[in-house]
């Protein structure tokens, strides 16, 4: 699988994506990416992106022409523009993405891109949550590490995934590790106990009861 990002930063990526499980699957060649900076499309001496917005406003726009550009220097695929207008990212989505070969995204900045950019290449927007961020490369990252992770190879277990938070629409239920005892804290019982049905069923009742109470609305979907 491959990412194409368009960003004003591209240094941000290689920290992040070079580590852990990403990082291990990149230097696999499980997936790749590209990190181009949209300012090298840019306008005039000092490779303006950005203008005024018409009807006026705060912020600036990136602008339809310089961002256009860009989108064209790459190969045309399916593309995300990181907005928090966007449909929110959920795990089915994030499962319905790692099926598309090659992926781009665009992080915005400033007080978003032209709308006609959108209009034009049919672009798909996608949320990381109800909140706003300094601009699109943190959503990006989320968005490819929920993806990466997901594909094949990546995970040593396969099964992980079925037992992670919204899987079957439950979050996940509580893990214990050594010592047993912590703090006068102790890793219940069941856990200990080797019997793997009582162990399933305790689960399996956690991640009810802890959905229930911070997600009542993952049980009507």
């Amino acid at each position: 699988m491959k990412f194409n990002i368009l960003t004003l930063f591209p240094e941000i990526f290689p920290a992040y994506l070079g580590h852990s499980l990403a990082g291990e699957a990149l230097k696999k060649q499980i997936w790749e990416y590209t990190a181009t900076d949209i300012k090298q499309f840019g306008l005039g001496k000092h490779r303006n992106v950005d203008d005024t917005p018409y009807g006026g406003g705060a912020g600036m726009v990136m602008r339809a022409d310089v961002l256009g550009t860009a989108i064209e220097s790459l190969p045309r695929c399916k593309t995300i523009y990181m907005s928090p207008r966007g449909i929110p990212l959920t795990q089915k989505k994030v499962q319905e993405l790692t099926k598309i070969p090659e992926i781009t995204i665009i992080c915005g900045r400033f007080e978003g891109i032209d709308e006609r950019v959108i209009e034009h290449y049919e672009i798909e927007e996608i949320s990381v949550g109800d909140y706003i961020l300094s601009g699109g490369e943190p959503a990006a990252l989320s968005l490819m590490d929920a993806i990466i992770r997901l594909l094949p190879g990546v995970l040593g277990n396969a099964e992980t995934h079925n037992e992670e938070s919204f899987s079957n629409n439950l979050l996940e239920y509580p893990h214990y590790t050594r010592p047993p005892e912590w703090n006068g804290l102790e890793v219940p019982e069941v856990l200990k106990s080797g019997n793997h049905a009582e162990i399933e069923r305790w689960r399996k009742d956690k991640a009810l009861e802890i959905t229930k109470s911070r997600r009542p609305d993952l049980l009507k979907s």
